[in-house]
């Protein structure tokens, strides 16, 4: 049981609602931070338990920001904790926020959690997480539940529009003007899934390239006459030309070897 869980458990001054298997996933990727001065906003402030977690995890050196559309959550301000009052899915009010916080180290989406919400938050505030810092949308499991604007490859939900990162992130091997590199390519190291949550990991980062090291194990393979250089180009051709006609059509690829 982590620092993070035990606090969860000990803890009976204020209300916190958690799955018990998100604090292994906090624990794994918040940990580095922990004990630095940083910047922490959670979306869905609630009864203010999960703030007083953050607090008691990071840190007094932590500032931590929180967002409810609840008034009343106002009042529970204290030492480095500090509230605004506003929905998640407007986006002027999102935008004003940026300009009131500072940039982010760790941004915790645990809001409303409807497919509107998650999505407009991560459009509007994802570019203002540090190039190290760290983007978490939780309860993803809405995105499987019609009452939340769910459902299993429904198109608008967030996990559907949390698959195109992953084109994003390998878009330096495109070789489709459908897929060329954005903000997202040269920004982000890693994105995790667990159930329910989407982790991404951010790290400024240049082209990746491929290198070569060390002894060959076996002799290098004799060089290939001409004629099967020229074969070899035929077949290359081939393979582009059917498997871009094949992707026109979103059929399974081939390759003809």
């Amino acid at each position: 049981m982590n620092d993070l869980e035990t606090y969860f458990r000990q803890e009976n001054k204020r209300f916190i609602s958690k799955w018990t298997h998100y604090f292994d996933v906090y624990d794994r990727h918040f940990s580095r931070f922990r004990n630095q001065e940083i910047v922490i906003l959670e979306i869905g402030v609630s009864e203010g338990g999960s703030l007083h977690m953050w607090r008691n995890y990071f840190g007094e050196k932590a500032k931590i920001y929180g967002v409810d559309v609840n008034p009343r959550c106002k009042e529970l301000e204290e030492n480095n904790v500090k509230i605004f009052i506003g929905s998640q899915s407007d986006r002027s009010f999102l935008k004003s926020l940026i300009n009131q916080i500072p940039p982010i180290d760790i941004l915790i989406d645990d809001g409303g959690h409807t497919m509107n919400q998650q999505i407009i938050t991560y459009n509007e505030l994802f570019d203002h997480v540090k190039e190290n810092g760290i983007y978490l949308c939780e309860d993803l499991h809405t995105s499987y539940w019609l009452g939340y604007g769910g459902g299993h490859k429904r198109r608008g939900t967030f996990i559907e529009f949390s698959k195109n990162f992953i084109d994003y992130l390998n878009a330096n091997h495109s070789e489709q003007r459908s897929l060329r590199t954005n903000t997202f390519t040269n920004s982000v190291n890693s994105i995790h899934y667990y159930d329910s949550i989407i982790v991404i990991e951010k790290r400024k980062k240049e082209k990746s390239f491929h290198e070569k090291i060390g002894e060959m194990s076996f002799p290098p393979p004799p060089g290939k006459s001409s004629a099967q250089k020229i074969r070899l180009r035929i077949i290359n051709g081939f393979n582009k030309r059917i498997n871009g006609i094949l992707r026109f059509f979103r059929l399974k690829g081939y390759s003809w070897k």
